[in-house]
């Protein structure tokens, strides 16, 4: 018996130490950051751009990107995924500038130009208050809400606190702890992780209409992820499968932007339900007519 309670007590203190290493390297294995110069030079072909610095009130400097266009139908503000920096993503912006919509683009602490300490709560003020900038200018019934990958957390929290047009996910998680127990499935991550991020949490709390945008065949963050968050708040929510599209090629897609045209256009086909069999009811086994 001593023998077995020596070698759980082994166990065990493997165990913790291992879950301790997880909660002081997570924000290695989370976040993928390019940092850049200070001095460098944002380009993008045929794109007006204007990039500033905001500070914070912890001292942190958050930089990000303005994409314009001539009398803006309303702006999109656009919380990228996890790795890199806006040096990469901002080739995404003209995705939503051909529709004639400004592009808000930010680095998390961190990433490119951003400086700060990194956590969850520091990004979600960060994000609030670069919202809070962007109201300043323009009324809440223009601003888009558009999250991909880890941005999609973010945007939803945004989204749950403040008034914006709609919220657009693109490979939405249910939340980050689920995420990553798929690949530490032994580990205490709900206990250790210093990014939860429930995004199923706060969708509860999203007045505005909601778009998921999900690839069927995502091995990342499974499609029947976006399935089980549309059924939150189905009454104001839209799920857009991008058939065979993975975690990031959705761009690439003709049905993608098709979606999104469609999205940001607010296309919507007005239907007269008198008109349709839908309150038409099929008759049950017990009908004699059946």
């Amino acid at each position: 018996m001593s023998e077995w309670l020596y070698i759980l007590g082994i166990v065990f203190v493997v165990y913790v130490i291992v879950s301790i290493i997880l909660y002081y390297l997570q924000d290695y294995m989370l976040f993928k950051p390019e940092k850049l110069d200070k001095d460098f030079q944002y380009f993008y072909e045929n794109q007006e751009v204007e990039e500033y610095n905001i500070p914070t009130r912890d001292g942190a400097i958050i930089n990000g990107l303005h994409f314009k266009v001539e009398k803006p139908k309303g702006v999109v503000l656009y919380l990228k995924g996890n790795s890199k920096s806006m040096k990469g993503w901002g080739k995404f912006a003209v995705d939503f500038t051909r529709h004639r919509h400004d592009v808000i683009m930010i680095d998390y602490r961190g990433f490119g130009k951003s400086t700060g300490r990194r956590t969850q709560k520091a990004i979600k003020n960060d994000l609030q208050l670069i919202y809070n900038k962007i109201r300043e200018r323009v009324e809440e019934k223009y601003i888009i809400l558009y999250g991909r990958s880890l941005g999609s957390g973010f945007a939803t929290k945004l989204a749950s606190t403040n008034q914006p047009k709609m919220l657009i996910l693109d490979a939405p998680y249910y939340s980050l702890s689920k995420v990553t127990a798929r690949y530490a499935p032994f580990m205490p991550m709900s206990i250790i992780l210093k990014y939860p991020i429930p995004t199923y949490k706060w969708l509860k709390y999203v007045e505005c209409p909601i778009h998921i945008i999900h690839g069927t065949n995502d091995k990342l963050i499974p499609f029947k992820t976006s399935v089980k968050l549309s059924k939150i708040k189905p009454e104001q929510t839209r799920l857009w499968p991008v058939i065979g599209g993975g975690h990031k090629n959705l761009n690439t897609f003709e049905s993608y932007h098709e979606m999104l045209s469609e999205i940001i256009n607010n296309k919507k086909v007005e239907i007269d339900l008198a008109t349709t069999s839908h309150k038409v009811k099929h008759n049950s086994k017990n009908d004699k007519n059946n």
